[in-house]
């Protein structure tokens, strides 16, 4: 029994982690926007600083490592985050290991939730997997709202609703545990592919290091920084956007060899998840602040920006509805900043409510719907953990630094947490091109599908002719062909007619053979031809084709240029090897090459002639057989005696 009927657990335990993410978005205490959206300071670790940094890394690959028990990593990662919680509510001490669990929560619920939609999508049910990766952002996004500006109003509730969530999911993951008491396949990789194939260890490798860059960068000091550049140490910490732009240069870079490494798909899919995520940042702390002493409205924007993404995600037009939401966004960020002459600081300043609540839909909506309309793309591929989590987050990271050097006026930032939404423009161009990439992606992962449609249908018709030319050659080979067979052989003993009769026999006979093995070799979707086949259409009743009973694959130019190569010698034996002459030709399938001989039992002639030929311009042999082997690489061997048949071999390499 499969589990496609129990989707909805998948589904359920896949809400639960959603849960999770929020919690791990929203601490208890912020000295600004959420961590989701603020921009990462340059790592640099001393101490305990180093066990916050490799816990993560570690977390992430040995995450990446156990897909297929994705229910178990959810709930690991919410025993994890419940004890910080814990301490939070009851004002008690918060020791170090608190903080570490917490720090490993995060990652294993990311991996969790979405090896929870891989598998969805595996399962037949896009929609809902790709809702649910929508709702990973989106939830991701709504912690981000909960947490507001939070050095302006501290929520003193907030652990309070941190910890019924963190119940909530891991009551919502228990019958997904239960299920999969075996671990979830389809959740592990690429469809298909063996535990230590490379289409999946890749992924892992790929996710692995993208998280490890942390590491070397950490190592990137100022004073490092101000040596590459061959400038003062003053000047690099005088401009520390400058500087922390250039560590997210660094990282983009980096990231983007990753993503490469995890497939052309993934590094599409991979970009355009991580501009919209750098691009929302901007509005969403302008719609927070904004919205800073209306909490639960704050709230209710996020929530519903958030279930429409989710819905875009999860319909059949999800990449148009997703590329229409993020124009829709960027539009509203382009009217905001016109309807402020260019303050749009002025919505935080006033508190205006409607606007900022629709910017902050339209905007969590947005980066909610690209982020699901890019799940389906990855899922035939297994890569929607490795890509959309740490490959995508890492991306995202260094997105947020490299583009801080657009957040400057005269040559330096504003001292002020607002610093992005007086500069909130580049966040509407970013949001067109998600936008842009999202339905880029969209329209070749289309024309992709439609043509491995194609081969697939192409490749059944095929093999379902080959099936019908087997059933039937069986009772025509022991009824039809037999009878041919002997009226060719008996019918020249009974005068003219019998001979005439034997003739059409002989080519009804050849005729019928042809068209069970299948007639002309029709053009592989690869662009091969079986040469067997093409050779066999030149049977007659005075030629004999012998050819291995495997197919002989070779690629349509060649094969072309090989079978006209034959039939040339086939026209010179009936030209000249005299009446009643007969022929044969092998094909015989080689380790680099194929051979055909073509051997008759004709008149013969002197080695003298083909040299008396070509100067006296006859050239048929030269160019019509010589020449046309020797174009592909390969030999033409011809042997004649008088009276005793002649023998031409053609060799051509294939690089196989």
């Amino acid at each position: 029994m499969t589990e496609k009927p129990l989707w909805w657990r998948e589904a359920l335990a896949g809400l639960g982690g959603c849960l999770l993410l929020t919690v791990a978005t929203s601490p208890g205490y912020a000295g600004g926007p959420g961590p989701f959206i603020a921009t990462p300071r340059r790592p640099e670790y001393h101490g305990e600083g180093w066990l916050f940094a490799l816990i993560p890394i570690v977390v992430t690959v040995v995450g990446l490592c156990l897909l297929r028990w994705w229910p178990y990593l959810l709930s690991v990662a919410g025993l994890l985050a419940a004890p910080s919680v814990w301490g939070q509510l009851t004002s008690g001490s918060y020791p170090l290991v608190f903080s570490l669990a917490q720090s490993a929560a995060y990652p294993l619920a990311v991996v969790g939730v979405l090896a929870c939609a891989q598998s969805l999508l595996s399962n037949a049910s896009p929609g809902a997997g790709a809702a649910l990766v929508g709702l990973a952002t989106g939830s991701r996004l709504f912690g981000s709202a909960m947490v507001g500006p939070g050095w302006l109003y501290m929520d003193p509730n907030r652990p309070a609703w941190h910890a019924a969530m963190i119940a909530g999911g891991l009551a919502a993951i228990v019958p997904a545990v239960r299920g999969f008491r075996r671990g979830d396949p389809a959740a592990a990789g690429p469809p298909g592919a063996s535990p230590s194939s490379w289409r999946r260890w890749r992924l892992v490798i790929a996710g692995g290091l993208a998280v490890c860059l942390v590491l070397p960068l950490s190592l990137l000091t100022t004073e490092r920084l101000a040596v590459l550049l061959d400038v003062t140490r003053s000047a690099v910490y005088r401009h520390e956007m400058a500087a922390i732009a250039m560590t997210g240069a660094v990282t983009l870079v980096l990231a983007v060899g990753l993503a490469a490494v995890a497939g052309l798909w993934s590094l599409g899919a991979a970009l355009a998840v991580a501009t919209v995520q750098v691009a929302v940042a901007a509005p969403l702390i302008l719609a927070f602040t904004a919205l800073a002493a209306a909490g639960p409205v704050r709230w209710l924007g996020a929530l519903v920006g958030a279930a429409v993404g989710a819905v875009a995600a999860s319909s059949r037009w999800r990449i148009a509805a997703a590329g229409t939401l993020a124009a829709g966004a960027a539009t509203a960020v382009f009217i905001a900043y016109a309807a402020t002459t260019g303050h749009p600081e002025k919505l935080a300043e006033q508190q205006r409510v409607v606007p900022a609540l629709l910017l902050l839909v339209l905007v969590t909506a947005a980066g909610t719907a690209v982020a699901g309309a890019a799940a389906p793309v990855l899922a035939p591929r297994g890569a929607v953990p490795a890509v959309l989590g740490p490959l995508v987050g890492v991306l995202a990271a260094g997105g947020l630094q490299a583009v801080e050097v657009t957040y400057l006026r005269d040559g330096l930032p504003e001292s002020s947490f607002l610093n992005p939404v007086f500069h909130i423009t580049t966040s509407a161009v970013l949001l067109l091109a998600a936008g842009a990439a999202i339905s880029g992606l969209g329209v070749a992962h289309h024309i992709a599908e439609r043509w491995a449609e194609r081969k697939r249908a192409e490749l059944i018709r095929q093999e379902a002719a080959a099936a019908e030319r087997d059933r039937l050659a069986r009772p025509i080979h022991d009824g039809v062909l037999q009878v041919l067979a002997l009226v060719q052989r008996q019918g020249s003993q009974l005068g003219a007619t019998g001979s005439q009769l034997a003739k059409l026999a002989g080519e009804q006979e050849v005729a019928l053979r042809n068209l069970l093995t299948g007639g002309a070799a029709p053009a592989r979707p690869d662009g091969d031809m079986d040469l067997r086949a093409t050779l066999t259409a030149l049977a007659s009743p005075v030629v004999e084709v012998s050819t291995p009973a495997e197919p002989v694959v070779v690629p349509s130019g060649p094969a072309a240029e090989l079978t006209a190569a034959v039939q040339a010698a086939l026209d010179n034996v009936r030209r000249h090897a005299g009446p009643g002459a007969r022929a044969w030709v092998l094909l015989e399938d080689e380790e680099g090459g194929v051979r055909v001989t073509v051997r008759d039992d004709g008149v013969g002639f002197e080695p003298q002639r083909l040299a008396d030929a070509a100067r006296a311009g006859r050239l048929g042999v030269a160019q019509s057989m010589r020449g046309r082997i020797s174009d592909l690489g390969g030999t033409t061997t011809i042997h004649s005696d008088l009276q005793e048949g002649t023998e031409v071999e053609f060799w051509v390499p294939l690089g196989r």
